[in-house]
C-alpha cells in the first residue's frame, strides 16, 4: 500500500517535470497581467469618454482582471494535461500498479496540482491588481478599499478553482484532446456568447466561470450593468458545486472502470 506522502511526492515529481504543465502555468501569468495592463492603460486614456452611467460604476479592480477571460484558458489546459496526460501516455497502468488505491492516486494529483494553480492563480492575481491600478492612475484603486482585497483573492481562488474543474472533467472522459475540444469552446465561446443573450443570460449566469467570476467584481452593477441574483460569494459557492461535481465525477468513472 503506498503512503500518501510518496504519493504526493510522486505526483510533484511528474508535474515539475513535464514541461508543458509548467509553460501553461507561466502562459496563465503573462497573459493574465498583460491582457490587464493592456486594457486598462486603454481605459485611463479613454475614461473621458465614458457615459456618466458608466464612470459611476467604475470598477477599477475588475478591470485589472480583464486578462483572466485568456488565463484561465491557460488554466483549463493545465488542468486537463495533469490528468489527461496519463491517459494519452499509457502511463495510467503504471500508476495505478504503483498506487492500486484508486482515491489516494487521484485526490492526491489533484491535491498537488490544485495547490500549484491556488498559488499561481493567487500570484497572478496580486500582479495584475497592482500593475493594472498603476496604469489606470488616478482611476484607479488600492488594496485596502472595501472589498478590494477579497476581489484580489477571490481572483487567485477562482484560478485555482478552473483548474480543479479541468481536472474533473478530464479524470470522466479520460482523454485531453476530448476535455479540451469540449472546455475550451464552453469558456471561451459558449458562456461569454450565451451570457450576452437576453433570453439565455439568465442560464448561463449559474455557469462556473460566470458564476465564480463574481467574487472578482467590487462594483455589483459594473459598466452599468444589470445586478446579479446573487452576491460573490454565493457566486463561488456556486462554481465549488460545479468543482465538487465534477471531481466526484472522476472519482467515480476512475473507480468503476478499468485503466
Amino acid at each position: 500500500m503506498a503512503s500518501v506522502p510518496a504519493v504526493l511526492t510522486s505526483e510533484w515529481t511528474k508535474i515539475r517535470t513535464v514541461s508543458s504543465t509548467t509553460w501553461t502555468l507561466i502562459s496563465a501569468f503573462l497573459v493574465t497581467v498583460a491582457m490587464g495592463a493592456a486594457v486598462s492603460a486603454l481605459m485611463n486614456s479613454q475614461f473621458d469618454d465614458l457615459e456618466e452611467a458608466q464612470r459611476l460604476t467604475f470598477d477599477p479592480t475588475l478591470f485589472s482582471f480583464s486578462g483572466m477571460v485568456l488565463g484561465q484558458l491557460a488554466m483549463v489546459v493545465f488542468g486537463v494535461l495533469v490528468v489527461g496526460t496519463e491517459y494519452s501516455s499509457g502511463m495510467i497502468r503504471t500508476s495505478l500498479a504503483a498506487v492500486p488505491q484508486r482515491a489516494t492516486f487521484l485526490f492526491s494529483k489533484m491535491l498537488v496540482a490544485g495547490v500549484l494553480a491556488l498559488v499561481v492563480g493567487l500570484v497572478t492575481s496580486f500582479a495584475a491588481f497592482f500593475l493594472g491600478q498603476a496604469l489606470l492612475g488616478d482611476h484607479g484603486t488600492d488594496i485596502g478599499a472595501d472589498n478590494v482585497l477579497r476581489a484580489v483573492v477571490g481572483g487567485g481562488l477562482y484560478m485555482g478553482l478552473i483548474a480543479l474543474f479541468s481536472m474533473g472533467v478530464a479524470a470522466m472522459l479520460r482523454s485531453s484532446m476530448l476535455s479540451l475540444g469540449i472546455l475550451m469552446p464552453f469558456f471561451f465561446l459558449v458562456s461569454q456568447i450565451l451570457s450576452a443573450v437576453p433570453g439565455a443570460k439568465k442560464v448561463a449566469l449559474y455557469f462556473p466561470d460566470q458564476a465564480g467570476s463574481k467574487i472578482m467584481q467590487v462594483v455589483p452593477n459594473a459598466m452599468d450593468s444589470d445586478p446579479g441574483p446573487y452576491g460573490p460569494w454565493a457566486g463561488l459557492l456556486i462554481m465549488v458545486a460545479w468543482v465538487a461535481a465534477a471531481v466526484l465525477g472522476g472519482f467515480l468513472v476512475l473507480k468503476k472502470r478499468d485503466a
